[in-house]
């Protein structure tokens, strides 16, 4: 290998390991965000017209498009109860796959409720993300979040780490 394909080589490895850095970030941005009550920024982590589709809670695994439904949601008294008690939105280290301006990323979340003195998990699911690289960086296209309660539609979206 001579010296421009080494250093071809080497800018692959380096922009692929940014990209993945880059997502975790914004990923990682998302619980923060939230449980701040940052309505808007949180919304501004997808693509203008990007979906949250969830399973549980009042959506029943409706989409809710990208910026204004999700700042809705966030706005909604449930959400605010949940901020105003103490919350924690947890994302685990998700396994990204890119390929090109697009990536896929699978990993658990964890929803973390205060109640008096004691902190326990709420809520544990299986989130499947799609994501695209936009003028403004990485940015979500659609995330897939299913509860953990054994269900097929749980199942399928863990096995999405196969793919």
């Amino acid at each position: 290998m001579d010296m421009e394909q080494r250093i071809a080589a080497l800018e692959t490895r380096l922009q692929a390991a940014e990209d993945h850095l880059e997502i975790l970030r914004l990923l990682n941005s998302y619980g923060p965000l939230v449980d701040s009550g940052s309505s808007v920024t949180a919304a501004e982590l997808w693509e203008k017209g990007g979906g949250y589709n969830f399973s549980g809670g009042l959506s029943g695994g409706t989409r809710l498009t990208a910026p204004e439904q999700l700042v809705a949601m966030y706005e909604t008294e449930g959400h605010k109860g949940l901020v105003n008690t103490g919350v924690s939105h947890l994302t685990a280290t998700p396994r990204i796959t890119v390929q090109g301006d697009t990536a896929e990323a699978v990993g658990y979340s964890f929803v973390i409720l205060r109640e008096g003195e004691r902190w326990y998990f709420w809520r544990a699911a299986i989130n499947h993300w799609i994501l695209a690289r936009t003028e403004k960086g990485w940015r979500i296209k659609e995330r897939f979040n299913r509860g953990l309660d054994g269900s097929e539609d749980s199942h399928e979206v863990m096995r999405k780490v196969l793919g």
